[in-house]
């Protein structure tokens, strides 16, 4: 048919950047008709890849005009029952954006195609993709027509960055860790949690990330024996920071009127009553950034108490940051995770289920091991890669 003739071709950056910015602009994304959420590269079309062990993107073209593009990169991570030693090469499925007027064309269904193609040159054992639960379109493509099933459904917690900070307790020690102390603890501790990246190294050593640290009780352990012969606190807590605001921005497109008038009384109130100190609603109809908490994991019978007080020292760490323009603490755990329950967050910007889906792209010998991964209770937590947000 003749809406068919387009091609699909890798992504080249000085010619196709303008096109592939202004097809963005053009594609809502967002979990409803009244709320749009809109990404600002930066000119930067792939750089929610850029970062990752090896990664592509794909455009559609059709008689000159960029109509369609999708994303994808690869990397090794933990998944339990897979040979050898619980490793597996996965590759992420993101960023598919068809041009409105060009859809129900086949564009999107091809562009997936070509993508798995390319995953499976690449030796991939598995292809993921996340998407809201909602996204009625994204969730019938990838289920119904390429196969994908249903695997997790972490949440995504978001916490708004004001100008009042937290007093954290003083008997909470905070205090950051040496990137070679960060990867010893995290290959110790968390390395057999679901899709744990391989290069952990590479991640923490990123120019994005700002540091690792970890919070304890005063008295319990000296710092300098932390980690060391095995010896942690019988109470502690860790995590990581990635400033996703260095590559890419966010913006609300469209919000309802009670948004905005809630936002506007919300500011007034505090601008009468300061001493309230009331957590302000950030502006989100100009570009912001914001920073994103990986690698949260914590031990012991008090460590929910340490997970609030890291989570505090990082929104002071942004309210006080020369960036003022991180609006937002963002961080996604496993959906029945107790982490919930101790993560600072608003439940008006938060979403509780993000969707993810898998597949196995290879025939011999995966089937039992697929079954039991999708099959099975997500009773471990969840490592999200920061590259991937």
């Amino acid at each position: 048919m003749e809406f068919n003739k387009f091609r699909i071709r890798s992504y080249e950056g000085q010619y196709d950047r303008a096109q592939v910015e202004d097809l963005e602009r053009r594609c809502e994304v967002g979990p409803s008709e009244s709320v749009f959420l809109f990404t600002d590269t930066m000119g930067d079309p792939i750089c929610r890849i850029r970062n990752s062990p090896m990664y592509m993107m794909l455009v559609a073209e059709l008689e000159n005009e960029l109509v369609g593009v999708i994303q994808g990169s690869i990397k090794l991570v933990t998944v339990h029952g897979h040979p050898p030693k619980d490793l597996a090469k996965v590759g992420y499925v993101l960023g598919l954006r068809v041009s409105p007027h060009h859809r129900r064309k086949g564009i999107g269904s091809s562009l997936v195609r070509r993508l798995e193609e390319w995953f499976s040159s690449k030796d991939v054992d598995y292809a993921y993709m996340a998407t809201e639960k909602d996204n009625q379109a994204s969730v019938s493509l990838f289920m119904d027509k390429f196969g994908y099933t249903k695997f997790r459904t972490p949440a995504i917690l978001v916490n708004p960055v004001n100008h009042h900070c937290f007093q954290i307790s003083a008997n909470i020690e905070i205090a950051r860790l040496k990137v070679d102390q960060a990867e010893y603890l995290y290959r110790r501790f968390m390395g057999s949690t679901e899709f744990f990246p391989n290069d952990i190294g590479n991640i923490l050593r990123n120019k994005l990330s700002l540091g690792t640290w970890v919070a304890y009780f005063k008295g319990d352990i000296g710092w300098g024996d932390f980690g060391s012969d095995g010896q942690v606190p019988n109470s502690w807590a860790m995590l990581s920071v990635w400033n996703s605001g260095e590559i890419f921005k966010l913006r609300l497109g469209k919000a309802p009127f009670s948004c905005l008038l809630c936002t506007k009384s919300w500011w007034l109130i505090d601008k009468i009553f300061p001493c309230l100190k009331l957590p302000i609603i950030p502006d989100f109809f100009n570009p912001f950034g914001f920073y994103f908490m990986y690698g949260v994991h914590h031990e012991g019978p008090f460590s929910g108490k340490l997970v609030r007080a890291l989570c505090q020292f990082v929104h002071n760490m942004a309210a006080e940051s020369k960036d003022e323009n991180c609006k937002i603490i963002v961080t996604e755990v496993g959906g029945r995770d107790e982490l919930n329950h101790h993560i600072p967050h608003w439940k008006l910007l938060s979403c509780p289920e993000d969707l993810w889906c898998i597949k196995p792209l290879k025939n011999e010998g995966t089937n039992n091991k697929f079954h039991e991964l999708t099959k099975t209770p997500p009773t471990r937590a969840l490592f999200v890669d920061p590259r991937e947000v």
